[in-house]
């Protein structure tokens, strides 16, 4: 992503990251990521999509610091991922998320409020608000987060994510186990953050959920970048040309314009049809998948 698309001013720069795990003998073993570059600023939404095992969790995982790159390096906010300065502007929902299941919703923002050093005051009002933001206010703000189903278990992971009022917002399936009413609020939500000027990064399986959040894509396979821009750009078919008129007799319709004007309608609209996100994923895959079979039987 180059400077232009993020405003000048980038929350989140990943350049060339590599990596290579090793056995215990310390040879080369697997690479797991190959060379994957990624910007983005304030108010956009990335989707990081890819297959199981294409890197992406490797890759958020470098990006949070968790992981020390082989080669590459990353940035958040201008510094070190793994400084205490970066880290408290990030807010990050793992796939899974650890919580305790004694504790209640309630309890458990209220908890990791005091790690952050939040007053009493401001750490009643931020939880009670996040409660209501994830739907979860109500008598589910005072079970036992152990009782909870998967989904509802997401939504306190993910108040917990936005405890610290983050600037950069990392979240890993963040509508798994959720139904179509939980799913379609994660979605309103992550829009909203966008809205907000936050940065989100949104790792996903779930394309058609990627594809009505995100502004921007990343697609990996085999933990390389094959696609990337955004999405009104990677889905346009370009080889084609539709057009829509009404007004006119059957069969008079015509392959240009003027021609269809003359010919009597009441409006024209021209435009290209677009792919799904899905079908393009598809079509970079078995390209991809194209390209290695050529590549091994040179």
């Amino acid at each position: 992503m180059t400077e232009e698309t993020t405003g000048g001013r980038a929350t989140l720069e990943a350049e060339g990251l590599r990596k290579v795990f090793r056995d215990f003998w310390k040879r080369p073993r697997t690479v797991a990521v190959d060379g994957v570059s990624l910007r983005a600023g304030p108010g956009e939404v990335i989707g990081l999509l890819g297959p199981n095992g294409s890197g992406k969790s490797t890759t958020i995982k470098m990006i949070l610091g968790l992981l020390q790159p082989s080669a590459g390096r990353v940035r958040l906010f201008g510094l070190d991922p793994s400084s205490p300065a970066a880290r408290a502007r990030l807010g990050y929902l793992p796939e899974l998320s650890n919580l305790h299941k004694f504790l209640t919703p309630r309890e458990t923002l209220a908890y990791y409020a005091g790690l952050f050093g939040m007053p009493a005051s401001i750490r009643r009002d931020r939880t009670a608000a996040l409660l209501r933001r994830v739907g979860l206010d109500g008598r589910a703000a005072d079970r036992p987060v152990g009782e909870f189903s998967k989904g509802m278990a997401r939504r306190v992971g993910l108040a917990q994510a936005l405890l610290n009022d983050p600037e950069l917002v990392i979240l890993d399936e963040p509508t798994s186990g959720l139904d179509p009413v939980g799913r379609r609020e994660v979605k309103d939500l992550v829009r909203e953050l966008g809205a907000e000027g936050r940065t989100v990064l949104l790792s996903s399986h779930l394309l058609a959920e990627a594809e009505d959040v995100c502004t921007r894509v990343a697609i990996l396979v085999d933990g390389r970048v094959r696609a990337e821009g955004r999405l009104a750009d990677l889905l346009e078919r370009r080889d084609r040309v539709r057009f829509t008129a009404a007004g006119l007799p059957d069969g008079r319709a015509e392959a240009f314009r003027r021609e269809l004007e003359a010919a009597g309608a009441t409006s024209v609209e021209v435009d290209r049809p677009a792919l799904t996100l899905e079908n393009y994923f598809l079509e970079i895959l078995r390209r991809t998948r194209a390209e290695e079979a050529a590549e091994e039987a040179k």
